[in-house]
């Protein structure tokens, strides 16, 4: 059974960084892309940023202005979210995610793999 499980969430104030983790139980390779999204209380889950495993090619959200870097370490089976300049904002719940499909999408991923998520919490 093919699982994610996202870690490095916390409680940092504003300016401060974190980076978040997303471990795979099998080859990240088998998928497309892999996603990180984020749902804040009251808001729709919205996409942060996603990677291709093959050759690494990155689309970000406009919201993150820089600020975030995502990366794929495809021989520990783990997707990374470095997040800088954290503001208050950026307060949700991260999920990171895959497609069920071989080639899917990452945008989107209405029939996919998800993590349990980390909760990540900028205060002023």
């Amino acid at each position: 059974q093919v699982q994610l499980v996202e870690s490095g969430g916390g409680s940092v104030q504003a300016g401060g960084s974190l980076r978040l983790s997303c471990a795979a139980s099998t080859y990240i390779s088998r998928w497309n892309c892999v996603g990180w999204f984020r749902q804040a209380p009251g808001k729709e889950r919205e996409g942060v940023a996603r990677i291709y495993t093959d050759g690494g090619v990155t689309y970000y959200a406009d919201f993150v202005e820089g600020r975030f870097t995502i990366s794929r370490d495809n021989a520990k089976n783990t997707v990374y979210l470095q997040m800088n300049s954290l503001k208050p904002e950026d307060t949700a719940m991260y999920y990171c995610a895959a497609p069920r499909a071989t080639y899917g999408g990452c945008d989107r991923i209405t029939d996919g793999y998800w993590g349990q998520g980390t909760q990540v919490t900028v205060s002023d």
